[in-house]
């Protein structure tokens, strides 16, 4: 390796990817951010995430029911959405969620420059600090759109890339007998969910939420967070 990045962890994301590209010695492996979507495991661990939110009542509805049933799970939120909705970002922390970066206005990445890039990652970072006290390390890619110059520049910030293994389609605005039985017809050990806190009107996650909860418990599946998953 030319050079450590650890000690530039603080610097703005912007800084570093512009450092990226003048790096350009440093070997393509040293600058890849590892990508997870599922993990290998001989537990019963799951991983439940949520995207886009927070949500001024969605996210409010979702929390009491993983409270409920005293589950942990990794909030994917939207930097604007966290200024809009202070209350409800920090209700996240404050229950004792996990917290991940998901841009800060939900753009397509791969149509972005380097530049714009680290400028959403550093901007959705700040307001989370700002708001829930919090510095995420991990990040997930808006619609899971992913090429080099993202795992470039999430790797600069330390960041994990988080997709997932299964898809609940809530954002089709399913329903939720459709949701419940996407999940529960397949999920295995080692999943990441993914679902949605922020959806608009109409949304059935929570409801969805409400039936799967109890269901997995009973068959021995123990949801954590996204990085006990991985730590797993």
């Amino acid at each position: 390796m030319v050079k450590s990045w650890s000690h530039l962890r603080r610097l703005p994301l912007f800084c570093l990817c512009l450092l990226l590209l003048l790096q350009s010695t440093v070997p393509a492996s040293v600058a890849q951010a590892p990508v997870y979507r599922s993990v290998k495991t001989e537990s019963m661990k799951i991983a439940l995430t949520f995207d886009d939110g927070p949500h001024p009542h969605q996210t409010e509805r979702i929390l009491s029911i993983l409270d409920e049933y005293d589950v942990r799970a990794t909030f994917f939120m939207v930097g604007v959405n966290v200024r809009n909705y202070p209350d409800a970002a920090k209700a996240v922390a404050e229950a004792g969620h996990e917290i991940g970066n998901h841009t800060y206005s939900h753009r397509h990445l791969r149509n972005l420059s380097s530049q714009e890039l680290a400028a959403e990652l550093e901007e959705c970072d700040t307001a989370l600090f700002e708001i829930c006290g919090c510095r995420p390390s991990l990040f997930r890619p808006p619609e899971g759109a992913i090429n080099s110059s993202v795992e470039d520049c999430t790797a600069q910030g330390e960041y994990r890339v988080i997709l997932w293994s299964l898809d609940t389609r809530d954002w089709e605005r399913k329903s939720t007998e459709q949701i419940v039985r996407c999940v529960l017809s397949s999920v295995k050990a080692g999943d990441i969910i993914l679902m949605h806190d922020y959806i608009g009107h109409h949304a059935r996650t929570a409801e969805a939420l409400a039936i799967l909860l109890p269901e997995l418990l009973e068959r021995g599946f123990e949801p954590v967070t996204v990085s006990e998953l991985l730590e797993g």
